[in-house]
């Protein structure tokens, strides 16, 4: 028996660490590179408030992501496209998320050996939540543009 569909996109989410984001402001269209953690199919991420995409999300909550490796042959292509919406986490899940992220990568737990700036930067972030709605797996090994949705709403 196959996977089920969530499963595999869960794996896919376990697998990858970088999303693009995408969101529409004032200006436009924007895309940003942004390391995630997952829970189900939640993903958390942080970013300066006075980012582009932070701005673009506090006017207008709704974001798309896509997460893929680089590939160089079109057969090969695996990866996700989601929609759905961004919230600021709330104070009393900070230091939930903030452990689920830490757990993924460490770095963000601070202490001996992480750069001052570092350090310096984490005082500034926020807390995001994308909350899916739509998840679109994309496994080119099983057919030239194999796609297959997940609704969540």
């Amino acid at each position: 028996m196959s996977e089920s569909l969530r499963t595999r996109i869960l794996a896919l989410l376990e697998e990858h660490h970088v999303m693009t984001l995408a969101t529409v402001g004032a200006e436009g269209p924007w895309a940003a590179a942004v390391f995630y953690a997952h829970e189900d199919t939640r993903l958390y991420f942080l970013s300066s408030p006075t980012s582009r995409h932070a701005e673009n999300l506090a006017a207008d909550p709704r974001a798309a992501a896509t997460i893929q490796r680089d590939y160089d042959d079109w057969p090969g292509i695996r990866g996700l496209q989601i929609s759905g919406s961004v919230r600021v986490v709330a104070a009393d899940d900070e230091a939930r998320v903030r452990a689920l992220y830490q757990q993924r990568y460490p770095l963000i737990g601070g202490g001996a050996g992480v750069p001052r700036k570092i350090l310096e930067a984490l005082q500034k972030i926020r807390w995001y939540e994308f909350v899916p709605e739509d998840i679109y797996l994309i496994d080119n090994s099983l057919g030239f543009g194999h796609r297959e949705h997940l609704p969540l709403k």
